[in-house]
């Protein structure tokens, strides 16, 4: 890390329990990020937390530190083996993450861990919660599964984190967070921590219905993107897109880098032709089988895979270091997605590479994105060499990508990518 991605609060300072100190120290982190500089001191004195944090900023830690800390310092209140703190995380992919995570920071604690979510590891993971944890991390649909085959309870709960708590209203999860939460001790006599992209109006609803009295924690709107990302925008005609991708890609050679596409379909569509022009890419989707999606990620942290293609559903919540380009081959039609996707750069310190396609399909998502992040993206003609004389297009389905509509967008599409800049 990066003295200007921290903070002037040392972790040192806080008086976390000695066992973290050492894990920290192992780890390499001296200095908090500027989401735990906030929210460590108020969870520490005994506050709960409703925090507005993207993805890449530290939280994990952050409401990990705070729970290790509670579970060190304070009796046990329940028998041995069932779990005292307990992590609700949207996706198996953030679930994990956490899990690893915690690992990391739990390393000398003598904690026991314990992470469940679908699509595999059906026994072996109500096997470890079996066997005694002290934190269960996991997805609401597996939790809610295994508590009512009575492998765990939640009467003594202490610690209770929700993690991506926008998301979970996204993916219609609140009805099982609702169930889960009501069996727990009441909110005074746990800590409840919430964090969520944004603190929306039903955001803050679920907090106040299940956290006491919480102490809200908001990122300054100008903190929204990462300051060390650099932002670029180019204009292009639809069916112009997929040979400039792959100029752009023969230009930068990324190193590990991240294709956004708006629907599976799309997904596909640019994985083959990228296949089909020497490149080794593959897709992350939400219909990928669970062991080939934690497959290809390993793949991707590892180097072994340049590029992965993707969903916001099914990258959201993922950490990947080193992320070097972002390339938003679909602009987003949610301007939140925007700075989700573009925060998977430029982690930890390290710069970045944003690179946003501008179509005639999805240029009505830009006012909305650069209302939302509080400047205008700068806009670059990609040079004429980038587009590459030697393209494959491969053949489309039945139904072509790229060509539809927005809903409600109206009127004939423009030319020439809808309204260039200058």
């Amino acid at each position: 890390m990066q003295p200007n991605h921290l903070s002037d609060t040392s972790f040192a300072s806080l008086n976390l329990h000695p066992l973290l100190l050492s894990s920290l120290a192992k780890l390499g982190f001296d200095y908090c990020t500027p989401i735990q500089a906030q929210t460590l001191p108020l969870a520490l004195a005994g506050a709960d937390i409703a925090g507005q944090a993207q993805t890449g900023t530290g939280k994990s830690a952050a409401f990990l530190l705070a729970t290790m800390q509670r579970l060190l310092t304070q009796p046990r209140v329940g028998p041995e083996g069932q779990p005292r703190a307990f992590i609700l995380a949207p996706t198996r992919e953030l679930a994990v993450q956490i899990h690893t995570d915690a690992v990391g920071l739990g390393a000398d604690t003598g904690l026991k861990l314990a992470v469940c979510y679908g699509g595999t590891g059906y026994e072996s993971q109500r096997q470890a919660i079996a066997d005694g944890v002290d934190i269960l991390i996991g997805t609401p649909g597996r939790l809610i599964d295994y508590y009512k085959q009575d492998v765990y309870t939640l009467k003594y709960i202490e610690v209770v984190v929700l993690d991506e708590a926008d998301r979970m209203f996204d993916l219609g999860f609140i009805a099982d967070i609702r169930y889960l939460f009501r069996r727990m001790p009441a909110p005074a006599q746990r800590k409840n921590y919430l964090f969520s992209a944004t603190l929306s109006h039903r955001v803050l609803e679920l907090a106040y219905e299940h956290m006491n009295t919480p102490t809200k924690v908001e990122v300054e709107p100008e903190q929204v993107t990462a300051e060390r990302v650099r932002q670029v925008l180019m204009h292009v005609a639809n069916d112009d897109k997929l040979p400039l991708l792959v100029g752009l890609l023969r230009h930068h050679a990324p190193v590990r880098s991240l294709v956004f596409v708006n629907t599976k379909r799309g997904a596909e569509e640019v994985e083959n032709t990228l296949k089909a022009n020497g490149f080794e890419a593959s897709t992350l989707s939400g219909d990928v089988p669970q062991n080939k999606r934690l497959r290809l990620l390993e793949e991707f942290k590892e180097g072994k895979l340049p590029i992965l293609v993707a969903t916001d559903v099914a990258a959201r919540g993922l950490h990947i270091p080193a992320v070097t380009h972002v390339i938003n081959y679909d602009l987003p039609q949610d301007a939140e997605d925007y700075v989700h996707r573009i925060g998977r750069t430029a982690r930890a310190g390290q710069s970045g590479d944003a690179i946003s396609l501008c179509c005639e399909t999805y240029v009505y998502s830009l006012p909305e994105i650069e209302k939302y992040i509080g400047n205008r993206i700068p806009v670059e003609q990609p040079p004429e060499e980038w587009m590459p004389k030697d393209f494959v297009r491969v053949k489309r389905s039945s139904s072509s990508y790229g060509g539809g509509r927005r809903p409600g967008s109206g009127g004939p599409r423009r030319s020439g990518g809808g309204g260039r800049r200058r």
